[in-house]
């Protein structure tokens, strides 16, 4: 019954958001040129505040990493033209600035204004007279990390555009958009999939179709259309990098399995791709567009990501849902997981699907939260589901950056604009913490939402609505998947409509000023077998992924003394396990909890765990932990760490550390 039910769903909200044309609302500030609407809009920058643990870890990275950048450092490269015929670095300034910009929508603040005022004017002023801003001197156009650097270059600029409505950030980004036009759009004789790194045929110069298709969005000019299905339809042309073509939207909806699929398995690159799908497809209404990032998306949720909400190996897909719980080197590249955010936030935003919002929220709490430092002003470059936590080495020690670094703070940020969102006839919550947000009601009102909770550390969430005068809307509250068992009553009274895991509760009524919202979900830890059959099971609570983390092992007089039973998970015949919340023995630890366990003899056990982004957050080599778990499992070869689970990206020089720049 279910996935029937799902499916309906998924038809009514896609029939909402076909054909953008219509009377339904829309916020005021939509581009004319789109021929799409979104079936859920994101709050407005500054109309949504987070507490508690979320809003501590959200207001660390702006303040310890976002604010803290050495800004120089970022764009002396655009000055100098270092990367020749290889190197990146062009993308580091766009990447931190993107996040930076909705840091500061968050946070607006004078000193938060005046350092994205400096950024984006310094970089301007490296502008070339034709137009070019990047790192590659002028022979070396084109070379293998350069268009992907003009793509970071152009969402910056454009970022910056829509908040400020500086048109000069507007004016300088249409001159870079129209140099690359010059050198690898229509005309110029230059197959932009054949550009780029080797190793990605054509993946990473392909992805500036995101921000030439916002650039449309933004001007309605149309030669930027013209070029972002240019590059759509280079997909299709055999080239020296891919002889059959990169044939994305053919192999995304034939099903091919994304770690076989002809272009690269390069999973970061390869997302960065359908994110400029679904943006094209806002300004085309060319349903094969959104059918194409719809097949990648259930192909990834199918074949590559893994239980903490992230997935690749050494950045590539790797069947690795199928394999995660062996010990892997490399493991969930931050990168990934921060794109692999965006792309649920614009499928979010597409379909009205809840389910995007309980994969946001997995990969949150989990995979992206355990990237990053305990003080936000760094990141890991790869988070395995066992071993420990390494910090990201330095790609570039003149930028003092890597990728990841730049990166995992894009998918933090975005937190804001999915926690609460208006739709054509009321407002959805998708995101459970303590939070007040304020959006506009389809007749225009001011709705005032205060949420009191602990969540994730406990399933209650009451809701106060405040609101001016009476008016009938609809809001819809997030059902997680994992939700069996959900409690929901209106001003005391029990809630007489349905609650599907995997939807929204419509709450379709007379709102009224003090309502109030009574929330309960299912907090239930489910123990869930490694899709492998190894043999492994592990541990989820909510959308919480539990760890074993040395430290928690008992001790005595200082002295770690693992207990030597075998152990086995006790669960019932449901899967359900009695993981009990307990005060934490351990600073820096968010969240443990009692679990039973059953000895050979069969004697009873509670053994501590921590959830999945505390473990191993020393930092410190030694501090191991372990997600996935045999059964039955012994503590005295639970951690063993001579299988190369270690994390650090450069092998023979030592664990990276947090560069002193930006030590605290």
């Amino acid at each position: 019954m279910k996935p029937t039910i799902l499916l309906l769903a998924g038809i009514l909200m896609l029939a909402l958001c076909a054909e953008g044309k219509s009377s339904r609302r829309v916020p005021a500030n939509e581009p004319a040129t789109l021929r799409v609407h979104d079936a859920l809009f994101p709050a407005p920058y500054g109309a949504v505040r987070i507490g508690g643990y979320l809003g501590e870890k959200l207001d660390l990275c702006i303040d310890n990493r976002l604010m803290a950048q050495d800004i120089e450092r970022l764009v002396q490269p655009f000055r100098d033209k270092p990367d020749g015929n290889w190197g990146f670095r062009s993308e580091f300034w766009g990447k931190w600035f993107t996040a930076a910009m909705m840091g500061y929508g968050y946070a607006p603040s004078a000193e938060h204004r005046a350092t994205v005022d400096r950024a984006v004017r310094e970089l301007m002023a490296t502008q070339s007279a034709d137009g070019y801003i990047g790192t590659y001197p002028d022979s070396c156009h084109l070379g293998d990390w350069d268009i992907w650097g003009r793509k970071y270059v152009l969402l910056g600029l454009l970022a910056y555009y829509d908040q400020t409505k500086e048109t000069a950030a507007l004016e300088a980004a249409r001159r870079v958009a129209d140099h690359l036009i010059a050198e690898a759009g229509p005309g110029s004789g230059t197959n932009i999939a054949a550009t780029g790194w080797i190793g990605w045929k054509g993946l990473a110069s392909c992805s500036v179709l995101e921000p030439i298709a916002l650039l449309y969005q933004r001007t309605g000019e149309k030669r930027y259309l013209d070029f972002a299905r240019h590059i759509v339809r280079s997909w299709d042309e055999p080239n020296r990098l891919a002889p059959a073509g990169l044939r994305l939207i053919q192999e995304a909806i034939g099903e091919t399995a994304p770690w076989k699929m002809s272009g690269a398995p390069k999973a970061y690159e390869m997302m960065s791709c359908f994110e400029g799908l679904c943006e094209l497809y806002r300004v085309t209404a060319e349903p094969l567009y959104l059918e194409a990032v719809q097949r990648l998306v259930d192909a990834l949720v199918r074949d590559e990501i893994m239980i903490a909400g992230s997935g690749s190996v050494a950045e590539i897909w790797c069947h690795g849902a199928v394999r995660q719980s062996e010990p892997f080197y490399q493991g969930m590249e931050t990168c990934v997981t921060a794109t692999w955010m965006k792309l649920m936030y614009q499928m979010l935003r597409l379909t009205g699907d809840s389910r995007c919002a309980d994969r946001l929220e997995t990969s949150l709490y989990n995979a992206l939260l355990g990237a990053m430092s305990p003080r936000g002003e760094w990141w890991a470059y790869y988070s395995g589901l066992m071993g420990e936590r390494v910090h990201s080495h330095q790609q570039f020690p003149d930028v003092v950056m890597s990728c990841c670094v730049a990166n995992g703070p894009r998918g933090l940020m975005i937190t804001p604009s999915w926690a609460a969102m208006t739709g054509p006839d009321g407002v959805a919550l998708n995101l459970y913490a303590p939070l007040q947000a304020e959006v506009a009601t389809p007749d225009g009102q001011s709705l005032k939402i205060d949420m009191q909770t602990v969540y994730p550390a406990d399933g209650r969430v009451r809701i106060a609505v405040g609101l001016p005068k009476s008016e009938a809307f609809a809001l819809r509250l997030r059902i997680p998947q994992w939700s069996e068992r959900t409690s929901l009553r209106i001003n005391g009274a029990p809630y007489d409509g349905y609650l599907i895991p995997g939807t929204y509760a419509s709450i379709e009524r007379t709102w009224n000023e003090g309502d109030r919202i009574e929330l309960d979900l299912d907090m239930r830890a489910r123990v869930v077998d490694a899709p492998s059959g190894s043999g492994d099971r592990a541990i989820v609570r909510g959308p919480v992924v539990l760890a074993f983390d040395t430290r928690l092992i008992p001790r005595r007089d200082g002295v770690s003394e693992p207990p030597m039973y075998r152990y086995e998970f006790d669960c019932d015949a449901d899967g359900y396990i009695d993981a009990m919340p307990t005060e934490s023995p351990v600073s820096g630890v968010a969240m443990t909890f009692d679990v039973p366990c059953l000895d050979e003899a069969g004697g009873r056990h509670l053994l501590p765990m921590c959830d999945y982004a505390s473990a191993g957050n020393s930092w410190q080599e030694g501090n191991l932990f372990r997600t996935w778990i045999p059964q039955p499992f012994d503590f005295r070869h639970l951690y063993v760490n001579n299988l190369d689970w270690h994390t650090n990206v450069t092998v023979g020089v030592g664990r990276p550390e947090i560069p002193e720049l930006y030590r605290k």
